[in-house]
């Protein structure tokens, strides 16, 4: 097991006069992703909002997207503060709520946006080597007219292929870009300036798009019988019909549709996870449909992560919508406020941990992000602004014994870290690790 902090740089706390000590701001790890070398990358967010609640505004508004980069061993070796470039040469401290990170096979990191921006980064983190931008808020009435988006996430496959979420405008009554569909490139796919490549449409999760108009396609890259997915040129059917239909689910109140896709996860070259929720409610959502949908390279859909109740293993509960796949074992793996889960590619669940039960109930602290080349599980701690690598045993059945392992070893290993960042309230202030401004 190890134990990453995810650092700050002190600079920052003295830029905005920030007291540690004090509730005046806020900061939250929002992605994590394993490089190939066994070095670490996470995302995070420094951020204040102005009040007019507050007796004493201590200052104005501010947020700070950073980027750490870790050595295998877990020290932190550069800090970039990132403002998103814009087509247009301008900076923006877009709100980075649904930004992810990817690494490619050759160790190069990836930044997307929600939208479907994306940032590919230099190893080092000391420069954005390509960038193809949209707004990060780009609507009917606030449309960007330079917009040049690739996905929305990525996630690389053993051969070098990039399984892609990506959105479309028109989508239902959707004002926006609304994640639609799942795409994939060829192997050993490049991301380089003036080097986009082209995806081909697997699925998409919806077919109601109303009248689309040129200005629409701003995902021409996106690809069904070589021609850009629009309007009715799509692949069907889509996964909420099929998914209806293989849980005879079309005709009741708990079905997938009116729903939303989460981001999709690899299982190999070939098969992928796609994780489609159902209808949320204020109420609650918790017994409502969702469904981790097997899906091929041809865009069948060959069932489902198997063994989950819906009401009993809800991911709704808490929002944990996150699927991981390790490609190169054909494992996927899921976390929830009621228990860790594993599967093999053939969709049977060979490991239950439920967070009831008291060795596994420090889960409840943590998110998961992801999974390694090297097969260990990436983990943020929600509160203490820590990452936790747990390696998982060849045996899915052995899971539980090693994550009880790791938490056992959990209080050593943040003592040893407090001893040398000395963190004030749960604040990794660093003065020694390199800043680099992307």
């Amino acid at each position: 097991m190890k134990l990453l902090p995810a650092v700050v740089p002190t600079a920052l706390f003295d830029q905005h006069g920030l007291d540690r000590e004090k509730h005046e701001w806020g900061y939250d790890v929002l992605h994590a992703a394993a490089a190939p070398d066994g070095g670490t990358y996470a995302l995070a967010v420094l951020w204040r909002h102005e009040s007019s609640f507050r007796p004493d505004p201590t200052g104005p508004s501010f947020r700070h997207q950073l980027i750490v980069r870790y050595a295998p061993d877990g020290t932190p070796l550069t800090i970039a503060p990132l403002r998103e470039p814009r087509s247009d040469d301008t900076a923006t401290a877009a709100h980075p709520h649904g930004h992810r990170l990817a690494v490619l096979r050759d160790g190069t990191p990836v930044l997307t946006t929600r939208n479907g921006g994306t940032y590919v980064l230099s190893p080092e983190l000391d420069e954005v080597r390509t960038a193809w931008p949209i707004a990060s808020y780009a609507t009917w009435s606030d449309r960007d007219p330079d917009a040049d988006p690739f996905a929305a996430s990525i996630a690389v496959t053993p051969n070098g292929r990039l399984l892609c979420a990506t959105g479309e405008y028109g989508v239902q009554q959707w004002g926006g870009v609304m994640l639609n569909l799942v795409s994939v490139s060829g192997p050993d796919a490049v991301l380089a300036p003036g080097r986009k490549p082209e995806l081909r449409a697997l699925a998409c999760l919806v077919d109601e798009i109303r009248e689309q108009k040129p200005t629409d396609l701003v995902f021409p890259h996106v690809r069904h019988r070589g021609e850009p997915v629009f309007g009715g040129n799509r692949p069907l059917p889509s996964l909420v019909e099929a998914l209806d239909e293989l849980t005879g689910t079309a005709d009741d109140l708990h079905r997938h549709r009116d729903g939303f896709l989460h981001y999709p996860a690899a299982l190999g070259d070939d098969l992928f996870v796609v994780p489609v929720y159902g209808r949320t409610f204020r109420s609650g959502s918790r017994g409502q449909q969702f469904s981790f949908a097997l899906l091929d390279d041809t865009g069948a859909v060959r069932g489902r992560l198997g063994g989950l109740d819906l009401r009993a293993d809800s991911p709704f509960t808490g929002q944990d919508y996150t699927v991981v796949g390790d490609p190169y074992r054909g494992r996927a793996f899921h976390l929830n406020r009621y228990g860790l889960y594993a599967w093999t590619a053939d969709g049977e669940l060979r490991a239950r941990l439920s967070l009831d039960d008291k060795p596994f109930k420090p889960l409840r602290h943590f998110a998961l992000h992801g999974c390694s080349p090297d097969g260990e599980l990436l983990l943020g701690h929600r509160k203490q602004h820590l990452l936790m690598r747990v390696p998982v045993p060849d045996e899915l059945s052995a899971l539980p014994a090693a994550v009880e392992s790791a938490f056992a070893g959990l209080a050593r290993a943040r003592n040893a870290l407090k001893k040398r960042h000395a963190p004030v309230d749960r604040a990794w202030a660093d003065d020694t690790t390199p800043v680099r401004h992307l």
